[in-house]
Formats: structure tokens, C-alpha cells, sequence
């Protein structure tokens, strides 16, 4: 790990007390439009500290919750060492019975995360909340890319444990595929979700570009008509969060938000999941 003066907020709790970890993952190597993900995780960090530590929308507080943010992992300059190090890193937490909140770092780091919730719950089911369906068999000569990140995880888990929700953006093939499959749930916050999510343990992988650029502009690959933040809360306030084993908050690109909004609204829904993640679990 490479330790950072900043926390998250007040997420200071010793590592032996917290049941809720924060990760940096830092990975930046695959980015085809606009990177800059490896500055995210301290600029959530920075832009947290803006926020109170009391989420109305809960009614909890980060004060009163255990939750340690452990800095950032120090990533190879390869992808697949890089991903190791990920595996590796959330197969730890989960060992020591933590339940990981990481800080992306372009979108493929959820591979390196479902491999390792993988061997510890076998009936893992996946949900993506994002813009695109990132479900390429290849993108630009790379099988490990933020645009194929979703197919890796589908070998992982199956189609069965994959849920796609907010996609607007395909390419042909991937919405083929994705119908075929049956893992895009839908484009809207409104979306049906099926009850064996409240049955089994859940992965939420969250990228913000299934905001729309107006409300969130610094992410690496911008989609118009997207989601308000609004909808995003409600979305997320539907789900069982006594099965989260973990989730992950991806593809802000600091470069590209000159004056702080997107990290703040990247910080914001981290403190949602947060206090998510720290409720009781039942798993």
C-alpha cells in the first residue's frame, strides 16, 4: 500500500476494528478517450472533506461507524500485474472480514476485485451500474481493457450472476450479446431488479459515467442523457444492502474536472455507499 496523509472524511478507525475498508487502485493504463484515473482516489479523498459526515438520506453517520482507509496500492506498470496486486489486495480484506470500498482507477480494477470475491462466495452476483456495456471480447488488440472489463467478469461469474443496468451506449455486437444473455436489466434508475439479489451476495460496481455529463463531466469516457444524482440515490437505496460484500467507484478523471464538481459528486456517492456497506450483514 502507499500510505496518504489524506483520509477519506473521517474513515480513520484501526484496520482491527473496521468492517469497512477503503482502497486507492490507482490503475490508469488502458484509458482510450481521456485518461487521468490515477489521481481520482486522492481527489475523492480531498473533495470529501467538504462533506458532512451525515447522510440524510440514511439518517447514519461515517462518525459512528468503524470504516479504515488503507491509501493506495502501489500497481505495477503492467495490467496484469497491476489486476494481481487488485486480486490479491481484496482476497486479504475479505480473509480478514472486511467488506472493501475501492477507489478507482479506470474500470477494469473490478476484475481484480470479483477474482478474489469470487472464491469466497461461489453464488457472487454482479451488478454494473454504468453508461456502457464494456462487454468487448477485445478492444484495440487488448482482451484487458476498461471496454472488455464486464466480458472478463462474465467469465468469472456467468450471465446469470451479471446485471447491467443504465447502459446507453453499445457497440453492435456487445447489445447482441447482452440481449442474448439477458444482463442488461435496463437503462433507467427505474429498472425491475430481480429478487435473488436480496438471496445472495452482491458485488456493485458503479461508474459514473452513468451520470449525465452535466451533473458529472470529469469521467474518462463522457456520455450524453445520462442519469441525475437524484436517480442514482434512489437506485441505490433499493438495493439490499445487507448483501454487499463490496463495491467500487470508478472512472473519475481529475484532469478533466477543473473545478472539483465531479470528485465532489464522487465523494458524495462514496459516503452513500459507505454507510451501505457498514449496515448490519447477512451473508
Amino acid at each position: 500500500m502507499k500510505a496518504s496523509s489524506l483520509s477519506f472524511l473521517c474513515c480513520r478507525s484501526p484496520y482491527e476494528e473496521s468492517k469497512v475498508v477503503i482502497l486507492g487502485c490507482p490503475l490508469d493504463l488502458t484509458a482510450s478517450f481521456r485518461p487521468g484515473y490515477r489521481f481520482a482516489p486522492n481527489a475523492i479523498r480531498e473533495a470529501s472533506w467538504n462533506l458532512e459526515s451525515y447522510s440524510p438520506l440514511w439518517e447514519r453517520d461515517l462518525e459512528e461507524e468503524k470504516i479504515c482507509d488503507l491509501g493506495d496500492l502501489e500497481l505495477a506498470g503492467t495490467v496484469r500485474e497491476a489486476l494481481g496486486q487488485i486480486e490479491e489486495a481484496v482476497r486479504e480484506l475479505i480473509g480478514d472480514g472486511k467488506r472493501p470500498l475501492l477507489l478507482g482507477g479506470e474500470h477494469l480494477i473490478t476484475l481484480g476485485a470479483v477474482k478474489a470475491l469470487k472464491g469466497q462466495y461461489v453464488d457472487l452476483v454482479v451488478l454494473q451500474v454504468d453508461a456502457h456495456g464494456d462487454l468487448r471480447e477485445e478492444y484495440l488488440g487488448a482482451e484487458l481493457s476498461h471496454a472488455t472489463v464486464m466480458r472478463r467478469v462474465w467469465e468469472e461469474v456467468g450471465a446469470d450472476s451479471l446485471l447491467q443496468v443504465g447502459v446507453r451506449s453499445w457497440d453492435r455486437t456487445e447489445a447482441q450479446w447482452a440481449r442474448e444473455a439477458g444482463t442488461f436489466l435496463g437503462e433507467g434508475p427505474e429498472v425491475t431488479l430481480p429478487a435473488e439479489l436480496k438471496e445472495r451476495p452482491l458485488y456493485l460496481t458503479l461508474d459514473l459515467d452513468v451520470l449525465d455529463p452535466g451533473i458529472c463531466p470529469g469521467v474518462g469516457s463522457p456520455e450524453p442523457g445520462g442519469w441525475n444524482f437524484k436517480d442514482l440515490m434512489a437506485f441505490l437505496s433499493r438495493l439490499p444492502a445487507d448483501r454487499l460484500v463490496g463495491t467500487d467507484v470508478v472512472e473519475l478523471s481529475p484532469p478533466f474536472d477543473p473545478m472539483g464538481g465531479s470528485a465532489m459528486v464522487a465523494a458524495k456517492v462514496a459516503r452513500e455507499l459507505l454507510l451501505q456497506l457498514c449496515k448490519k450483514f447477512d451473508i
